[in-house]
């Protein structure tokens, strides 16, 4: 076989199906994380296909620029396509190949990286593609599916879109129905915007009928029942996936999320240690954690009217301190949990640890390749933190008008709004001329579509800042518009 140059070869490369053809950016995540995640679930969660977790692991591997270590990986990803997809030899071990090709690149074995080039022709010159190096395949669809889901909310979409094409050709394919059903499950949460969405649950019915035996599965579908105010329902399927399984973590998990959103704390905090146990380097399993005891917390709080003394004063400081332990065990498995930072600031502040809640925020403030929802909840909450702990409203106005600016329309909009024009306009009671305050009402107004009371609070601060752009520029649009 003779060699062809580089760069023809990257060329080519570039047109394979596989983890290093498909957009998944390393910054996006937290590598350690998911390294340790996926390793976890080969370990413990029978139900997932384990040539898909093996092909993501050696992808891991060479982001982390473990490219040998990648090798073993695909090695492993190998002797299941042997064992276990014998009768789709050939169509499941593309992505494999794909890998393979792309990690003999990087480490510049070009003849290696030809010869699984080659392999991957072969496969699709024999099955017709009209493409030489990629061959349109469910198979391929749903694994590509599962690594974007993996890759974090950025990419929900785009896993959403591929599990509809494998569907496509297989409507009723078990294992495409279970990646479909979670990634929409996930997608309520992450764009949800004024109520819970419940767009998974068809959906998710469709995968537990295709899945009978599959917990994994059954226990999205206990959580959704309880967003749809179907909880006695939800719980059923709860009692009977922890009679089938009794040390599956990414079971007890969710199963213990079901129950820290009952306020059965104790019940939820019993499945979180027992699941510790067997995956004590798990954020999710921290961060569940710390919000039990913060609600537990609160529960004192409120009992108390805000006024906890004695034994309660005391048990408030031990939650306190414990919700701290596990929201920071899980920023540190996992640099970019933008929720347990929040998690955690807040505890600090409400521990009266200001300093520490402020390092966490600025922590938080600085994340890059986060997606607008993440930005624009940092803002709101570092915002709130410099209204009610700092004293700092000129800052919190800052803030708040920040989150509105990523994102206008959110669950915390009302919120936000609120609060801005609370601030602003007790501001403006002390200081008319209060050019900030006047400018987050014209914001304000100006998103409320009450374009003359935009204008209004537009005018009076460009009087006092005559120079100011941002001023000049929103009354322009608003008097156009009229």
């Amino acid at each position: 076989m003779s060699e062809i140059p580089k760069d023809s070869l990257k060329a080519t490369l570039l047109e394979l199906e596989c983890h290093f053809t498909w957009n998944l950016l390393k910054e996006d995540i937290d590598l350690f994380d998911v390294e340790d995640t996926i390793r976890q679930q080969l370990e413990f969660l029978t139900t997932k296909s384990r040539l898909t977790l093996y092909n993501l692991l050696a992808y891991v591997k060479h982001l982390k620029g473990q490219n040998k270590e990648a090798l073993e990986c695909l090695e492993q990803a190998e002797g299941i396509i042997q064992r276990e997809h014998a009768d789709k030899k050939d169509v499941r071990s593309l992505v494999t190949w794909g890998n393979y090709a792309w990690v003999f690149y990087h480490l510049g074995w070009l003849q290696d990286a030809q010869k699984y080039l080659h392999k991957v022709g072969n496969v699709c010159k024999s099955l017709s593609s009209p493409s030489s190096y990629k061959l349109e395949s469910p198979e391929i669809d749903c694994e590509k599916g599962w690594a974007l889901l993996k890759f974090g909310g950025k990419y929900y979409q785009k896993a959403k879109a591929t599990f509809e094409k494998a569907l496509e050709a297989d409507p009723d394919n078990p294992e495409f129905n279970i990646g479909y059903a979670i990634t929409v499950y996930r997608l309520d949460d992450f764009d949800r915007k004024w109520s819970v969405k419940s767009f998974s649950l068809g959906p998710l019915q469709k995968a537990v009928t295709l899945n009978p035996e599959n917990t994994y599965i059954k226990v999205f579908l206990a959580l959704k029942l309880q967003d749809v105010h179907e909880e006695a329902e939800g719980e059923r399927y709860i009692e009977e996936i922890l009679d089938q399984v009794s040390s599956q973590p990414y079971v007890l998990r969710y199963a213990a999320k079901f129950y820290r959103r009952k306020n059965a704390w104790d019940k939820a905090l019993q499945l979180l240690k027992k699941a510790l146990e067997a995956t004590p380097t798990s954020s999710f399993l921290h961060h569940q954690m710390g919000l039990c005891y913060r609600a537990q917390m609160i529960q004192i709080k409120k009992a108390t009217r805000n006024r906890p003394k004695g034994k309660d004063k005391l048990k408030v400081d031990e939650l306190i301190a414990s919700a701290i332990g596990h929201f920071r065990a899980a920023v540190e498995q996992d640099s970019m949990f933008v929720f347990a930072y929040l998690d955690l600031a807040n505890m600090y502040a409400e521990g009266g640890q200001y300093s520490n809640a402020e390092d966490i925020f600025q922590k938080a403030l600085r994340l890059e390749s986060i997606t607008d929802d993440h930005k624009h909840q940092i803002h709101y909450h570092y915002g709130r933190f410099q209204e009610f702990h700092r004293k700092s409203e000129s800052t919190a106005i800052h803030h708040y008008l920040e989150a509105l600016k990523v994102k206008d329309r959110s669950f915390l909009h009302t919120k936000l709004t609120s609060a801005l024009k609370k601030l602003a306009t007790k501001r403006l009671c002390h200081n008319a001329l209060d050019v900030q305050s006047l400018s987050a009402l014209g914001f304000v107004a100006k998103l409320a579509g009450e374009k003359r009371q935009a204008i209004y609070y537009y005018e009076r601060a460009q009087k006092i800042d005559p120079e100011n752009t941002e001023f000049l520029a929103a009354l322009c649009e608003l008097r156009l518009s009229i």
